[in-house]
């Protein structure tokens, strides 16, 4: 689809500004001009810390790497959005073109007790990685890889997997959700390992393992109300939460630890 010649746009910008994790933060106005419909979100941020350091005042703090929507850094609610107003869209795949001359935007960053925040819109979603290391991982054997046809996995299971494993962990999930829930997070991750055959040995342990973990770091509820699946980048299916919810009842009524 074509789109028009690219326009400049006058923004009003309300920048969540906090020092420290310790620190009181709040929303600070700032004005913008001259920004291209053809940036990036993640450029108009750019454009504005040029601005601040030039005038010695201190950037804003936000996360950011690969900036191609693959992994999983960049996320920020803007008005009230994770990741903004595109849908399964990263925070650095989002172009200024979706925005209007004179627009308001809120920029925050994720709010939930599990990703306490480090700096401005940067958050800590280590807990992330301690639910990985709780039960993400399989036994296999070191050495040379095996042969590719020793080990059959039919399509369907492969496609099951492999969409599970699309998850890039950005917390959007989490932050769209009311009770700030990781569930999906979670099932992608548990479904993606206990569909494959490679995934078996710690089925029932890796199950346990992650959803007690997951209750540890303080992430609430799961009340289905879809805001996670809508807001993923990855275009993670509520249907992995309904396999987990399977996987953890098998796991508790039989498991013999």
């Amino acid at each position: 689809m074509s789109h028009s010649a690219a326009k400049n746009l006058s923004l009003t910008l309300k920048i969540w500004r906090q020092a420290g994790p310790d620190k009181p933060g709040g929303l600070k106005t700032y004005q913008i001009s001259g920004i291209s419909t053809d940036m990036s979100f993640l450029e108009l941020l750019d454009v504005l810390n040029e601005q601040l350091i030039a005038r010695g005042e201190e950037p804003v703090a936000f996360d950011h790497d690969c900036r191609e929507g693959i992994c999983g850094t960049c996320g920020v609610m803007i008005n009230g959005q994770a990741h903004g107003p595109e849908v399964n869209t990263t925070t650095c795949q989002l172009h200024m073109r979706h925005f209007n001359d004179g627009d308001t935007i809120v920029i925050e960053p994720w709010q939930a007790k599990a990703f306490p925040i480090v700096r401005d819109l940067v958050v800590n979603r280590s807990a992330f990685d301690r639910i990985i290391q709780s039960g993400g991982y399989v036994s296999v054997k070191t050495g040379n890889a095996p042969e590719a046809n020793t080990t059959l996995v039919p399509h369907h299971v492969q496609q099951a997997a492999m969409g599970a494993a699309a998850c890039i962990g950005c917390g959007a999930c989490v932050a769209s959700c009311k009770n700030a829930s990781a569930m999906l997070f979670v099932s992608a991750k548990v479904s993606h390992l206990a569909t494959l055959p490679q995934g078996q040995a710690e089925r029932s342990k890796r199950v346990l393992d992650m959803v007690a973990t997951m209750d540890a770091e303080h992430f609430g509820n799961c009340t289905n109300t879809g805001e996670c699946e809508a807001a993923c980048p990855a275009k993670i299916k509520l249907t992995n939460i309904a396999h987990l919810n399977r996987e953890y009842t098998k796991a508790v009524l039989f498991s013999t630890e």
